[in-house]
């Protein structure tokens, strides 16, 4: 919803250099920071990070001014990967801590299966910002990659001013962000291979298995859309705007989705998200059990661990039929 449009002049636009047409800036909006489940969540990582490094002596007090520097990003990344960074342990300057940074977050992408960190919702700048947002998305997607038992506060959710330069000036706009999901288990007493999560521990192997499942899983896929003459030779990417994926599940299911019902050519994110959305609902509809709920704004931002999730379960329902 819109919450307003600040015109400025154009030389006050052209002064101001810490802003440049297009740029997009979230601050959560002050009655979010009094929810209690979000002061509950950033107790809980505060408590998890705090747990985890207790034997190095690092104790973390906010997540707004104790991460900025990658010192605690350093030393959880190294606990929880087993990695060895070549980055200096303490870094006193901005540059210093930047480089690093942007050492220590290539290493977590790679880890957490991310092909394209332009997608993901924090980045170098805003964690050296101390930007809470940035920092609180970051620490969970650790926290499900490594330490998935970890109880996190469910369905916390913020809202937030979306704020964009334009031509006229500054536009804003109110939006809810998630951060953490609403559980999906039906039990409260899982056993922990029911927890483990197969995608992300088969996306952890060495890179030439990994290859090995995606060429099953794309061959899988041509063979089903060769009748209709599409080609995917990018998992990782041709997925993202919903059209293949929708015309494959119509395929494998048996039934056509007709053309007028999602963007057959989308031409922006939204209608991207609406064909996700749509072949999420489709699954749905025919009772394909996916290990764990899939954000279609994940498959939308090229997220390979989400992508691969339903294409992996297709694989399994339909190979050899």
């Amino acid at each position: 919803m819109e919450a307003g449009i600040l015109e400025n002049n154009a030389e006050e636009d052209n002064a101001d250099n810490k802003f440049l047409q297009g740029d997009k800036t979230k601050l959560i909006q002050p009655t979010s920071l009094k929810k209690a489940n979000l002061a509950k969540l950033k107790e809980v990582l505060v408590d998890w990070i705090n747990n985890t490094l207790a034997a190095e002596h690092i104790v973390v007090q906010s997540l707004e001014e104790d991460l900025f520097d990658g010192l605690v990003l350093h030393h959880l990344l190294s606990k929880l990967a087993g990695v060895q960074l070549p980055v200096m342990d303490i870094a006193l300057t901005s540059k210093s801590q930047i480089q690093k940074l942007e050492v220590i977050l290539e290493e977590l992408h790679k880890r957490l299966g991310l092909q394209d960190s332009s997608q993901t919702k924090w980045n170098v700048k805003l964690i050296h910002n101390k930007d809470l947002l940035a920092t609180i998305h970051l620490l969970v997607a650790m926290v499900r990659c490594f330490q998935p038992e970890l109880d996190l506060p469910e369905n916390v959710t913020v809202e937030v001013v979306v704020m964009e330069v334009n031509k006229s000036g500054f536009k804003s706009e109110v939006q809810v962000e998630a951060l953490t999901e609403e559980s999906n288990t039906g039990s409260d007493s899982l056993s922990n291979s029911e927890m483990e999560d197969p995608i992300k521990k088969l996306l952890m192997l060495e890179a030439d298995k990994v290859n090995t499942v995606k060429k099953a899983i794309l061959h899988f896929v041509n063979q089903n859309m060769s009748t209709m003459g599409l080609q995917v030779d990018d998992m990782d990417k041709q997925f993202s705007d919903g059209v293949i994926l929708l015309l494959l599940i119509g395929q494998l299911e048996g039934f056509f989705v007709p053309l007028y019902d999602f963007n057959l050519i989308p031409v922006n994110e939204s209608e991207m998200l609406h064909n996700v959305t749509m072949a999420l609902d489709l699954l749905d509809d025919t009772d394909m059990q996916l290990q764990s709920s899939v954000d279609p704004q994940d498959i939308v931002s090229q997220d390979i661990t989400a992508t691969f999730r339903i294409l992996y379960t297709l694989f399994k329902k339909h190979k050899g039929k």
